[in-house]
């Protein structure tokens, strides 16, 4: 039954950009201080990564569904990440119309995602079990903070570069807790990929921030290394004895 409703809200998680096609990010004017082009959002390209996030997800839940329905591993994530994908759903839609509602929602959804991934055991079946939840958690860790920062900014708390500057500090430090626990390199690469974004958009505009993500980045890419180098060692343990 939970292979059925995870697969039912991936389907529904996926499809919800076909009813919101407009959506481009939280409408400004449904601030008091209108945030143009705050420095704590990533370059626009950025976002491209939901399309391999959706193929990604809902790959896993299809398989999981039709050859892993009550495998302890791949049963073991459902409900968090459940609760996620669901949330996921009805996002966008509330983010047209309650920009602050939608970054409470995307907490939870980051915060269950996150116990999803470490509901996740390494080993096989990765590519299809750990990686897409993994890499979901992370831009979702990512966009957060994004999300907070814009809303703090339209509102007119802090400065749009110390709002940017604190957020920064927020997604590396939560996505280095995660990472340290979980050792899921799809994680780290999410959330450096949002790094190196937030480091582009801010080139000309806001340098200060800029060397703040290029910092970020530098660290979660040291992490990222790490983890990958441990699962290297832990694969070819075995061998080498």
């Amino acid at each position: 039954m939970k292979a059925i409703l995870l697969f039912s809200a991936a389907v529904a998680f996926v499809t919800a950009p076909l009813l919101v096609p407009s959506f481009g990010g939280f409408d400004p004017a449904a601030f008091p201080y209108p945030p143009i082009d705050p420095p704590v959002q990533p370059a626009g390209y950025a976002f491209g990564i939901w399309g391999l996030l959706y193929l990604w997800l809902l790959a896993h839940a299809c398989f999981g569904l039709l050859k892993r329905p009550d495998h302890p591993a791949w049963d073991a994530p459902r409900w968090p990440l459940l609760v996620s994908l669901g949330l996921g759903a009805i996002w966008l839609e509330t983010a047209v119309t309650m920009p602050v509602v939608a970054v409470v929602l995307i907490w939870v959804m980051t915060v269950a995602a996150v116990m999803a991934l470490l509901r996740t055991p390494a080993g096989p079946d990765h590519w299809l079990l750990r990686a897409p939840i993994a890499a979901y958690a992370g831009w979702l860790t990512a966009a957060s903070g994004v999300g907070t920062g814009v809303a703090l900014t339209g509102y007119g708390i802090g400065s749009p570069v110390a709002v940017a500057l604190a957020m920064l500090a927020l997604i590396l430090l939560l996505a280095m807790a995660v990472q340290t626990r979980s050792q899921a390199p799809e994680y780290g690469a999410a959330v450096l990929w949002a790094l190196i974004a937030v480091l582009v958009a801010n080139l000309t505009s806001a340098p200060g921030v800029a060397i703040a993500a290029l910092v970020g980045a530098g660290v979660m890419a040291a992490s990222l290394w790490a983890a990958i180098s441990r699962n290297r060692a832990l694969a070819l343990g075995p061998l080498a004895r």
